[in-house]
């Protein structure tokens, strides 16, 4: 039992991803650029994204372990493995799942250089430290002397749909900028961030009885949305749904963001650009439900106990759990990136869309990248190289290496063809991983398929 638990700590640290997307990044050919980055360059005029599959993309994998760290060949001792992996993984690491649907997604071009786009997508984002004490505690018990943190517990989850307008404006045949406002509709949002205590354990008696003593303890879980969840018994699926798609559009928590980017051309050669997303926050007032866990308890100055059998006394008197209902406030994962690159092989044909005069046009470009993500313990980062080419009309390809805290064997591929007005594209991460993903600690899938337009 004791085994399968820890299995179970450990494969949920198996899915994890800091919603990178450099293989999009500065892909100017495909709309979901201005997504990564609202000021950057669009070589279109139009576009109209295929409803619910415009964009998808779901990631997962590990910053600490793998599911062959654990299980391993035919031959691997699974309790060796385990007892390694509990000493490789730190509190630092992390896991979580996320994907993202583009439901409608639009955007033109007017008479005076601006591009507009509009669009509603979901996004689903599950993120957790690794409870590292927690899962000691577990596996080796309480027999030895130490101090297990309960700090370790550290999670956020969200479902939430986005509805968003942007503009990106050229100022210049050298810089873009571009703005994109945002309205978040929870659906279901959980966290629960800076708890605090300990659990202490003195360690084997004379009599060879463990005392374990909780001390210190304050565990806030906060939730909203999740009332037609708790309550699914006693309504019918008809009204479940209609629950789900009131709390999706608009009818229930709120909040606001906005992200902002911007394209500079150096010279004729060397392209800078970046963006700051998700710069907002979300007001949780509705269906709100908070428990807390919380108390402190001192042995060396309560009777009340035998200190080597402290379930002889009445614990629980110290410690209390409450139902609260108190509005409170989460804050987006705000992302940055930020990147330089150089185009070369200049691109001879006419140009067929709206573009500042001026401004050249490669077949060519190499560029490196650096991203950071925020999350509760701090940021995540991940650096990445990358050469794209534009081997026709047609057909365009992009191959990234990336490092960050998964790996330092990432290579990425994006390939994007178009047939006519149509246009498709398929991107993959930790191509290398593929042949043995019980190995891998990181891979990203992302398919669109939209409508793109010219005017000349």
């Amino acid at each position: 039992m004791k085994t399968g638990w820890v299995i179970l700590l450990l494969l949920t640290v198996f899915g994890i991803s800091a919603q990178n997307k450099q293989l999009l990044y500065n892909v100017n050919s495909l709309p979901q650029n201005l997504m990564t980055n609202p000021g950057g360059e669009t070589r279109f005029d139009m576009h109209a994204g295929l409803p619910f599959f415009s964009h998808l993309s779901f990631s997962a994998g590990s910053s600490g372990v793998s599911m062959y760290d654990i299980f391993g060949g035919k031959e691997s001792d699974v309790n060796e493995n385990i007892n390694n992996s509990l000493i490789s993984i730190t509190d630092k690491d992390f896991f979580s799942v996320r994907d993202q649907i583009e439901l409608v997604f639009l955007g033109w071009r007017d008479n005076s250089q601006n591009y507009f786009s509009v669009g509603v997508y979901q996004e689903t984002d599950v993120f957790a430290y690794f409870p590292k004490d927690i899962a000691v505690l577990a596996w080796e018990g309480n027999q030895n002397q130490k101090n297990f943190h309960l700090s370790d517990l550290a999670f956020t989850g969200e479902v939430l749909n986005v509805f968003h307008f942007g503009a990106t404006h050229y100022f210049s045949e050298d810089l873009n900028i571009g703005v994109r406002g945002k309205v978040y509709s929870s659906v279901f949002n959980v966290r629960s961030v800076d708890n605090k205590g300990d659990f202490f354990s003195s360690g084997s008696s004379a009599n060879n009885v463990s005392r374990p003593i909780l001390r210190k303890v304050d565990i806030l879980v906060k939730t909203s949305g999740l009332d037609p969840l708790l309550n699914s018994e006693t309504m019918t699926d008809k009204e479940l749904l209609g629950q789900f798609k009131s709390q999706a559009f608009l009818g229930g928590n709120i909040g606001f963001g906005i992200d902002l980017g911007f394209t500079y051309f150096l010279d004729k050669h060397y392209r800078i650009t970046g963006s700051i997303l998700d710069l907002g926050m979300i007001s949780h007032s509705e269906d709100v439900k908070t428990f807390r866990y919380s108390g402190e308890f001192d042995a060396t100055s309560q009777s009340t106990l035998d200190p080597d059998h402290p379930d002889s006394g009445e614990l629980g008197e110290y410690f209390q759990e409450e139902e609260l209902g108190d509005p409170y406030v989460s804050f987006r994962p705000v992302k940055l990136n930020a990147s330089i690159d150089y185009g070369f092989e200049e691109e001879l044909e006419p140009c067929k869309c709206r573009e500042p005069i001026g401004r050249r046009r490669y077949l060519n470009h190499v560029g490196f990248q650096l991203f950071s993500m925020k999350r509760p313990k701090g940021f995540v980062h991940a650096a990445t190289l990358s050469f794209d080419r534009k081997f026709s009309d047609n057909f365009f390809g992009k191959l990234t290496y990336t490092a960050d805290a998964f790996s330092f064997s990432n290579i990425g591929l994006l390939l994007s063809g178009r047939f006519s007005n149509f246009n498709l594209y398929l991107a993959a991460d930790n191509l290398l991983d593929y042949p043995n993903l019980a190995k891998a600690r990181n891979a990203s899938v992302q398919v669109g398929f939209q409508f793109i337009f010219n005017k000349g």
